[in-house]
Parts: structure tokens; sequence; C-alpha cells
């Protein structure tokens, strides 16, 4: 009988086999993938627990009979994951009582040995339409609650808002784009976003850290050799320009090149052709490239560090992205995100984070923006031995943004201080408090700072902050 092939999804399901019979896995796995869907196979419940552990899976289709975690033990576990999947038991040895016990445990559904292919198809398809129901329902609750989500990204705050805004807008477009921001802020995350939403989402994503390799390598990396052209050299390579032809080509810490790179690198992206090392021939360069850096390129311009017309040949669109500290709405997403994610893949089980706990990621300052969070999550995952997240597990000493908290000195080390970020840091604390006591009423804020509204106006945007949902200079209500 041929094999039909399934509406297509706006993505292939992702599905695990289970079954202990090597003639089972082999035919439900070409039966899916037959179907559109990514299909993978284990032969024991074991195995089946570690994938799920390391990966989310939209449905699982489990036999029931197997030696050491049966079908049942399966179940049990997957259905108490934080994101569990629907799950499909199959069996020779059908019972209702095993039937009606699967069906309570949490099984989508019970099939019996033999079955037919468009049977099979059936209760899958069905299955998956479940899944896409609880996800649109998911998506919609978020929009709801101002809840928005790009490729992988979450935020409900004003700044990222826009940049999902802008993100889209720019995305189909084959424009340079610079990306920057501080250390930790997912700059890498907004360049594969671009990606994603581009034109040539099925073409490489290729990143590479310009800071992190050779100033002597760093030519060879980029645009690739010939065989021979150094020594070492015994084959011929391509860059990482040929490697993401097609796709899009990351170039983090871009602030880091030599000045003589830079020089050959503005080429590239002029001529759209580059020539490796050692050649006498250029080859087309039909890749998109996205920059990203945490310095002030327009200091390093200034000081003659960074050259002028590279700047402006990859600020085609500048996308800034806010610092962890001024979008504390988006906390309590990237909280719940990472730990769903963690806690899936360390197996823990755990119910959720106490409100203590969460008040801490509120109150904390991430000078290591979201990679930070990310890291602490981790952390309190790991080390919680209770049901639940608590403050327990999480640094005692911290930088807290609690209002009140009396602002640290900063500290004049040996190694000297970046006196202008300094004075920036003070400057943003005692503004953003300011905006808190008064509800965003900026009037007010300017009053309490004894400066005018214009010249806080100007600190507002010269520090990238935004002002809080309250009122605004005439007391009217601003969100």
């Amino acid at each position: 009988m041929p094999i039909a092939t399934e509406p297509a999804r706006q993505r292939p399901a992702e599905i695990l086999i289970v079954d202990d019979e090597e003639g089972m896995r082999d035919f439900l796995s070409i039966c899916l993938m037959k179907a559109g869907h990514n299909a993978e196979a284990v032969a024991s419940g074991e195995l089946a627990l570690r994938q799920m552990a390391t990966k989310r899976y939209d449905l699982v289709i489990t036999d029931l009979t197997m030696p050491g975690i049966d079908g049942m033990e399966e179940l049990r576990r997957a259905v108490a994951m934080p994101s569990p999947p629907l799950v499909i038991m199959i069996t020779a040895f059908a019972t209702t009582d095993t039937a009606i016990q699967a069906m309570k445990l949490g099984a989508y559904d019970y099939v019996g040995k033999p079955f037919k292919v468009d049977e099979i198809q059936v209760v899958v398809r069905r299955a998956l339409e479940r899944v896409d129901l609880t996800s649109e329902n998911q998506r919609l609750r978020e929009q709801l609650r101002g809840v928005q989500s790009l490729d992988g990204m979450v935020g409900r705050s004003p700044p990222m808002l826009k940049l999902f805004e802008l993100v889209r807008k720019v995305a189909p477009t084959r424009a340079n784009v610079l990306i920057c921001g501080e250390s930790g802020t997912g700059k890498e995350l907004v360049a594969r976003a671009l990606h994603a939403e581009s034109d040539r989402p099925g073409g490489p994503f290729v990143a590479i850290n310009c800071g992190a390799i050779p100033e002597n390598l760093m030519e060879s990396e980029l645009f690739g050799h010939v065989k021979g052209a150094f020594t070492g050299a015994a084959t011929s390579r391509d860059g990482v320009f040929v490697a993401a032809t097609g796709g899009t080509l990351f170039l983090d810490e871009i602030g880091e090149l030599s000045l003589g790179m830079q020089v050959k690198l503005l080429r590239a992206l002029q001529e759209r052709r580059i020539r490796p090392v050692g050649s006498t021939r250029e080859v087309e360069a039909n890749t998109r490239v996205v920059a990203a850096t945490n310095r002030d390129l327009e200091a390093a311009v200034e000081a003659g560090e960074f050259r002028n017309d590279l700047y402006f040949r990859l600020d085609v669109v500048q996308i800034v992205l806010s610092p962890l500290r001024h979008r504390t709405e988006d906390i309590p997403l990237l909280v719940d995100r990472f730990f769903a994610r963690f806690n899936r893949e360390m197996a823990r089980n755990l119910e959720g984070i106490r409100p203590e706990a969460m008040q801490w990621f509120l109150n904390y300052d991430y000078p290591g923006n979201v990679r930070e969070l990310e890291n602490l999550v981790e952390r309190a995952v790991a080390l919680e031995t209770g049901t639940s997240v608590s403050a327990e597990n999480l640094p005692t000493r911290r930088r807290s943004k609690a209002p009140g908290a009396t602002p640290r000195e900063p500290e004049l080390g040996e190694s000297g201080i970046d006196l202008d970020q300094a004075v920036a840091d003070l400057e943003r604390r005692l503004i953003t408090r300011a905006l808190e006591r008064t509800g965003g009423v900026r009037k007010d804020a300017a009053k309490l700072l004894g400066v005018s509204f214009r010249s806080l106006r100007y600190r507002l945007d010269k520090l990238g902050i935004t002002v809080p949902s309250g009122r605004d200079m005439h007391g009217e209500r601003n969100g």
C-alpha cells in the first residue's frame, strides 16, 4: 500500500519511536518520514527518557512491553516533564485494562498490533493537530499578556517589542546589519533571527568570533586559502564567506579586527567577491553579512582604531540591544524558559520557581545580562534538593537594583577604572529610580533630579532608558 503524504505543517513534527523490535522501528520511521516528519528511533525506555531529557519532542510512539523500563513507566515519566510530549502506546498484547490504565496516566491514544499504515497515520495526524492547537492556544495567551516571541527570543518589554518589529522589517532585505549591545544581551540570537526570517532561511548560518582568532590566521579563516599558500597549507580550504554562500555570515566582535583586515573585509563587502590566500582568482561571495560588537564603534572611528568607510558599510541598519536591567518585564519570561529547559535536560522534574526566588531574579542587576541569568537558573536547578527552585540556591552576594538600595561605589583598582562608564552607570541608576518613584512622570522625575525636562529627555536618549508604563510629562497615562 502506498504511503500517503500528510498536509504540510509550519514545521516538521519531532517524533520519537521507542520499540525493542528493529523491524517495527524501521517501519514506523519510514512511515513518518515519508509523511514529512522528523523521526528518531531508540530500542529501550531508558534510551527514550535520556533523549527526552535533552530534546523537546512533539510526539512519542512507544511499545508497551520492553525489557527494563517498559512503556507504562516511560509514560509516567514523560507526562511529568515540564513540557510533556503526547504519547501514543502500541502493543501486541492489548487489553481493556491496560488501555484504560494508559489513558488515565495521560496517554493520547492506544493502538494494538498489528495495525495498518493508514490507521497509524490517522492517529499521528490527530495527535499533531492536538499539539498544534495547544501551541496556538499558548501563543494566543501570550499575546493577551503582551508577550511576543521571535525565533527563540521572548519578551514583552517595549525595547524587545521594538526589536522584534525591526528584525521582521529588515530580515527579508539583503542589507548589512550591525548589532550593538553589551556582552550577554543575545546578539547572536538576533543574528539567527535575522537569518530565520530572511528570504534564505534554508541556507547556512555561519558564525565567527573575530576576537578569538589570531591575526595571522584571520584572512585564511575569512577568505580561505589554496594549497601551498603558506607553511602548513597542505590542502586548499574554503573560508567562512564561501561556507555561508546562500545564507548568512555572522561576524561577532567585529571591532576586534585589525586595520589591515578591515581593509580586506571592506573590499569583500563592496565587490561581493573574495580572493583566497595564495590564489590569483576571485570567488563570488553571495553572502548576507551581519556583524556585532559590544564596543562603541563611533568612538573607535574617532580614535582611528576602526575604519570609517567599513563602519558605514556595516552600519546600513543598526540594531541596539538593551541590557537586561532596563527591561525587567522580560525577566520572569526568561526565568521560566530557562527553568523549563534545564529542568528537562537534567531530568529534575521540579515543579517551578518559588515566589521568593523569582523576587531574587527581579532584584538582581545582571552585569552579565541574559547569559548570566541563564547561568544562574542552571545553577539553581542543578543545586535544588526540594520540589521547586528556592532562593537558598542563589548567590548571597549580588548586585541588587531593588528600590532603596544604596549604589555601590566603583572601586579604583590597580588597573584603573572606566570613568565614563562608571558615571553613566550611576546616572542610569538615579534616573531609573526617579522615574520609578514618580510612576514614569518625566517632569516630576526631572524635579527630583534637579535638572530641566529637556536635560532629562536628552539623558534618557543618551543612556537608552525606556520610560516605564505610567504617566507622561503632563500626568496623562502613557502605557
